[in-house]
């Protein structure tokens, strides 16, 4: 079965950064869209932001827009989040996932999903 792993989640204060990983050693991410998605305790799971697999297309919901910045180095088969300027609201389990075609924040559209890091901001 394949998997993503993610890294690079843990505690933060507010108004810190972090930046989360993606990768996976089973198959090429290359041609694959790339979510990150996050659940916060006792909510849906939310779509935070995507990219395609040229990286030509991003997309990101409101709330993260100008402080979060979805990348990916096909290289390395790896693909990132930046995340920036955090907030408490920003507390949440974020996982990535796969996909191919379109860049879409709707969990139900993606097939193959990591494990989920755990970020945290507080002071």
């Amino acid at each position: 079965q394949y998997q993503l792993v993610e890294s690079g989640g843990g505690l933060v204060q507010p108004g810190g950064s972090l930046r989360l990983s993606c990768t996976t050693s089973q198959f090429s991410l290359h041609d694959d869209t790339v979510g990150w998605f996050r659940q916060a305790p006792g909510k849906e799971r939310e779509g935070v932001s995507c990219i395609t697999g040229s990286g030509s297309t991003t997309n990101y919901v409101h709330s993260v827009r100008g402080r979060f910045r979805v990348s990916r180095d096909n290289a390395k088969n790896t693909v990132y989040l930046q995340m920036n300027t955090l907030e408490p609201e920003d507390t949440a389990v974020y996982y990535c996932a796969a996909k191919m075609g379109l860049c879409v924040l709707r969990p139900d559209e993606y097939d193959i999903w990591g494990q989920g890091t755990q970020v945290t901001v507080s002071a």
